[in-house]
């Protein structure tokens, strides 16, 4: 019994131990210290703790400062920690500044952290200054002033500006500016042939204009890739603009109808009006009649006189009616009989 009790103890005391080590192991890298020390690279086993501490993975500060000093960069380590807990991207930065370094660039760690911290990446903006880039527009339609569409497509070649990268516009800006300076060149031709012709005009005209000022870019080229005829906007324009006119012409003939047939109608009032007044003066001339015998205004004689009047009135109305449907009739083919 008391073997398997010291035999235990003694497995306890060794498990403990040996927990004991790894966490001294986690909490002392020494591993990484060993590699940093290799390397060249100055960092104490106590700053190593210190970093624990802090809650700063050494690995993500401790491998970048080995790239520095291999790289010949002369970088502290409290400068790559202080980095690290402001959220920036040590190993990215580092790479950067060795990319510049080997490259003739000059850029300093202070300004390689502002750039990674105001969200842009540093190195492949320092690999951008040492190779230019290309960007490709999308199809830009313009109009010149014949009325005949192009649709262009030009390919920028930029080259990052490590000044301006902090606050500088980026490639959308550089694109919308191409493709505005696109628009009025090829507006300003007075012939599509023209741009046709001669393309890199459109190239020029652009270039000229400064577009990369306030960006993170300096436009070295913009080269014209492709030029396309489109539509001819100047006769659709034209087409309706005759349509809309056409439109306009007929509202104003249907206004001028419904007038009209306004006024007919108004006419054939009065007409019906008067017609009324008539029959109606008619029926008060036996009455007047009648009352001129009662006065004594009116005599037999006259009564007559008024009646043959009247009778002559009627049958020179029938002739003159009967001798008007003949002539009709004539003017209509009707044959006479033999």
């Amino acid at each position: 019994m008391a073997d398997d009790f010291l035999s235990g103890t003694a497995f306890l005391a060794l498990a403990g131990l040996l927990v004991l080590l790894i966490i001294i192991l986690w909490i002392i890298p020494v591993r990484l210290w060993i590699e940093a020390i290799s390397a060249g690279a100055r960092v104490g086993i106590g700053y190593l703790v210190g970093m624990r501490l802090r809650k700063v993975n050494p690995p993500a500060v401790v491998r970048p400062l080995i790239w520095a000093t291999k790289g010949g960069l002369d970088i502290k380590v409290g400068d790559l920690e202080a980095h690290y807990l402001a959220g920036g991207q040590v190993d990215r930065v580092v790479r950067a500044l060795i990319s510049a370094d080997k490259a003739n660039i000059d850029l300093s760690f202070q300004q390689a952290a502002a750039i990674d911290l105001a969200g842009r990446n540093v190195f492949e903006a320092v690999q951008v200054s040492v190779n230019p880039k290309v960007i490709a527009t999308p199809r830009v339609a313009a109009m010149a002033r014949d009325g005949i569409q192009l649709i262009a497509i030009a390919r920028v070649t930029v080259r990052a500006n490590i000044n301006r990268l902090v606050g500088g516009a980026g490639e959308e800006t550089i694109l919308a500016r191409v493709g505005e300076g696109i628009v009025s060149s090829i507006g300003s031709s007075d012939s599509h042939k023209a741009v046709l012709e001669n393309p890199d005009s459109i190239s020029k005209t652009v270039l000229s204009r400064g577009l990369d000022s306030g960006t993170a870019f300096e436009i070295l080229s913009i080269d014209i890739a492709d030029v396309d005829v489109g539509k001819n906007i100047g006769a659709e324009l034209q087409t309706d603009q005759a349509e809309a006119d056409k439109r306009v012409a007929q509202a104003r003939a249907e206004e001028r109808r419904a007038m009209a047939v306004a006024l007919e109608q108004e006419n054939r009032a009065k007409v019906q009006e008067m017609r009324a007044r008539l029959v109606e003066a008619e029926a008060e001339v036996p009455r007047a009649i009648a009352g001129a015998f009662q006065s004594g205004n009116l005599g037999i004689m006259d009564y007559m006189k008024y009646r043959n009047i009247q009778s002559d009135t009627t049958m020179r109305e029938a002739i003159a009616g009967s001798d008007d449907q003949q002539s009709s009739q004539q003017g209509g083919g009707q044959r006479p009989r033999s």
